[in-house]
């Protein structure tokens, strides 16, 4: 049995039995089934579904907010936020993708020629559980609004909030089994990938899983989207206005007890800014409210899984070690749950861990740099490429900052996030392919050219 458990009290609140590999190959022969008769559904009534699927995560926001605190230990504020965020892709999706969709004219010399973009089939999912509402959405909003099947395989401690995605998707109308959560093991997704009916997978993980998926993806010749981690920078130059600086940097940081795959985690700043920011940083970090995810004064909840606590706690010791100032933090915190205390890493450098691996979890990386020419070569050593964040108050400056960075995306003067209408998505080990926008719903489409000679 997959057990779930509150992150905040150690209390198994749910159990699930496993879907048999027998079970999965039926599951995935009748979302196939399914699917033939959804492509040929016309946009205007997917879009149609996909609003009545919005207004349901919209009306229930607090509900599913509240699944989402007890599973992982999100905040009431931010799990609620992310259910609505849900229905914004929705609409998103509802509206733009038949233009996303449309066949577009290329004119080639013939008497009629363009490129269709048509669903490509079963498309398979594998789901973190730090955004697990709006991570399997990002995935199942453009896809079948493009015509396709979906399969969720989302992460074990949070099956309940697939089994409520399955509910949301038959509620809003659409036809049975186009969309199917999968309760297995990790070692059955291999032979989900072996089957000839899925016919691309996208992956939102850790780079182990991404290598071990893209892998398999490549040896079965399927298409394959990879979301993976991040080491963002926020790079702060010496006229970037401080106090709204520090107030992101900590919020970026604190962010969902820093399990954000897109949050900043190691800071460059300017040596005339360096100390003040430092105890900005540790200040607004330390009268931080802690405690109870489900009580709205709270504004960090704990970690959702404690292995994965003192995986960070190990990297934390580590990074000291090496030479890393513990300014505050460093330690979990003596109660009940997985709570583990903001911590200000200050002094960096590039040898240590905290800045050569990924410290998923609240913990900030100081390190000092001259001026920008050198944040953005300490920045770009990193083996990750996801997101970034540049503060100035010469923005043509910090756009030539941006553009240097080797990442997926960047904001000036504010906190990376992802939006339905941005593309999404990575380079170097951070990933490759994109999802939103109409890169996300064009991913799992066959582009078809059809010519009139």
């Amino acid at each position: 049995m997959f057990q779930s458990i509150n992150p905040a009290t150690g209390e198994v609140i749910a159990e699930y039995p496993p879907h048999s590999t027998t079970e999965m190959n039926d599951i995935l022969a009748q979302t196939d089934e399914a699917q033939k008769a959804w492509k040929a559904t016309p946009l205007s009534e997917r879009g149609a579904l996909l609003k009545k699927a919005g207004r349901i995560f919209m009306n229930r926001a607090e509900q599913y907010g509240q699944l989402i605190s007890s599973e992982m230990g999100k905040i009431k504020k931010e799990a609620e936020a992310e259910v609505k965020k849900c229905a914004r892709i929705c609409d998103f999706y509802a509206e733009k993708g038949p233009e996303m969709l449309a066949d577009e004219i290329i004119e080639a010399g013939f008497t009629r020629s363009y490129a269709r973009y048509e669903p490509m089939g079963v498309i398979f999912a594998i789901m973190p559980w730090n955004f697990p509402f709006w991570q399997a959405m990002r995935f199942i909003a453009p896809n079948l609004m493009a015509g396709n099947g979906c399969i969720l395989k989302h992460a074990p401690n949070v099956f309940g909030t697939a089994l409520a995605l399955e509910e949301i998707m038959l509620e809003a109308g659409f036809p049975k089994n186009i969309f199917r959560a999968l309760l297995v093991e990790p070692d059955q997704i291999a032979l989900a990938l072996e089957n000839p009916i899925v016919k691309g997978v996208t992956l939102t993980g850790s780079e182990r899983a991404g290598m071990a998926v893209a892998g398999k993806a490549g040896r079965e010749l399927k298409k394959s989207v990879m979301e993976l981690g991040g080491s963002d920078p926020f790079i702060v130059l010496a006229d970037a206005e401080l106090e709204q600086c520090c107030q992101v940097s900590v919020r970026s940081r604190c962010l969902n007890a820093g399990q954000v795959c897109i949050s900043a985690k190691r800071f460059f700043v300017v040596e005339p800014l360096y100390e003040e920011f430092v105890a900005r940083h540790q200040k607004i970090m330390e009268n931080l409210v802690l405690g109870d995810p489900t009580d709205p004064a709270t504004q960090m909840g704990p970690m959702a899984r404690e292995d994965l606590m003192l995986e960070l706690d190990a990297q934390v010791r580590q990074s000291v070690q090496e030479g890393a100032r513990l300014v505050t933090g460093g330690a979990r915190l003596q109660r009940k749950g997985n709570f583990y205390a903001p911590t200000l890493l200050a002094e960096v450098t590039p040898e240590m861990t905290c800045f050569q691996q990924e410290l998923f979890g609240p913990v900030s990386s100081v390190i000092r740099v001259r001026d920008a020419q050198e944040a953005v070569r300490l920045a770009n050593l990193s083996p990750y490429g996801l997101g970034g964040s540049v503060w100035s108050r010469d923005v043509d400056k910090a756009l030539e900052v941006a553009h240097q960075l080797e990442t997926g995306q960047v904001f000036i003067n504010g906190m990376t996030t992802s939006h339905p209408a941005l593309p999404f998505g990575g380079v170097k080990r951070s990933g490759f392919g994109r999802e939103c926008s109409h890169h996300g719903i064009r991913e799992f489409s066959n582009v078809k050219t059809v010519v009139v000679i």
